[in-house]
């Protein structure tokens, strides 16, 4: 395999609607005692899976941020290079708000500290990585993540399963995992990226993902072992893994990223973002309605 940035090969660059504007934006959510505990469709095993999820986050996006800058250099296409911008300064802005959520987790019992050490490791061993396979490997998170958003904004029952102290985080990280949801794998186009490459490492962080996830969610139910019910257990395996389950139903999507000619906007759902985009902007804290927008850039 090559992962030379100076492999890079002129090919056809961003690909975003033009309707798509990525621009970053902080919200400022709190979290406080009106979270309920199980604060998805009131089960204990869901939830648990939700926190899990958050977090994976903040280092999880970092990583994204990280290799998709190793290539910003090669970039020739002027609203790719926009395009990144906006990208990186979207993802420093879901890192700061589940660093809030997870706070949040952590003062309900749960060990955030040591999980988090834990992907620390995981992520170090990643980044010996060549560094274009690490860029293959945020293009496969990317498409988990932009499958998990599309299926949140179009499904009203998952979104209406969400207390409404949380569902406004999860909704806006979901839209703008939409909007930038290309801009990985242009990059990784652009830096000569291969078929093999991206296809092996889907599968790979797949198996990587659900791994960390399944671990976090344990460490989290032992912590919290007061609330296990096997009724619960087995309505919340149901509705995540049944024939309609949250991720169950992403399995066509998933297998999509195979075909040789994919392209993250084939499947063009950027109505949902003009259906939520205007909604949630009525959480956006008041300190940070006037532009403030901390990225990493």
């Amino acid at each position: 395999m090559q992962t030379s940035k100076s492999t890079a090969t002129p090919t056809p660059a961003a690909r975003t609607p033009e309707n798509v504007d990525i621009k970053p934006q902080r919200m400022g959510f709190e979290f406080g005692d009106n979270v309920p505990r199980y604060w998805v469709a009131e089960n204990y095993l869901i939830s648990h899976t939700m926190n899990a999820l958050s977090v994976l986050f903040p280092q999880g996006e970092q990583f994204f941020v990280d290799s998709v800058r190793n290539f910003r250099s090669i970039i020739t296409d002027k609203r790719l290079k926009e395009e990144v911008r906006g990208f990186i300064g979207q993802e420093a802005m879901h890192s700061l708000e589940h660093l809030a959520m997870n706070q949040h987790v952590k003062d309900r019992g749960m060990p955030v500290d040591e999980l988090e050490k834990h992907l620390e490791v995981v992520l170090g061993i990643a980044q010996k990585l060549p560094e274009r396979h690490q860029l293959a490997i945020t293009c496969a998170l990317e498409h988990l993540t932009a499958m998990m958003a599309d299926m949140l904004l179009a499904r009203d029952d998952v979104r209406e399963d969400m207390h409404e102290s949380m569902r406004p985080l999860w909704v806006w990280h979901a839209i703008e995992e939409t909007e930038h949801k290309s801009v990985a794998y242009d990059v990784f186009r652009q830096a000569g990226g291969t078929y093999i490459e991206r296809s092996f490492y889907l599968m790979f962080s797949t198996a990587a993902l659900g791994v960390m996830a399944s671990y976090f969610t344990t460490r989290m139910m032992l912590n919290d072992r007061k609330g296990f019910s096997l009724k619960g257990a087995v309505t919340g395996l149901w509705q995540m893994w049944g024939p309609k389950g949250t991720f169950s139903s992403l399995i066509p999507n998933w297998l999509e990223y195979f075909k040789p000619g994919f392209h993250p906007w084939d499947h063009d759902n950027s109505d949902l973002i003009a259906r939520f985009k205007a909604d949630i902007q009525e959480y956006i804290a008041p300190e940070y309605r006037n532009g403030n927008r901390r990225t990493l850039q």
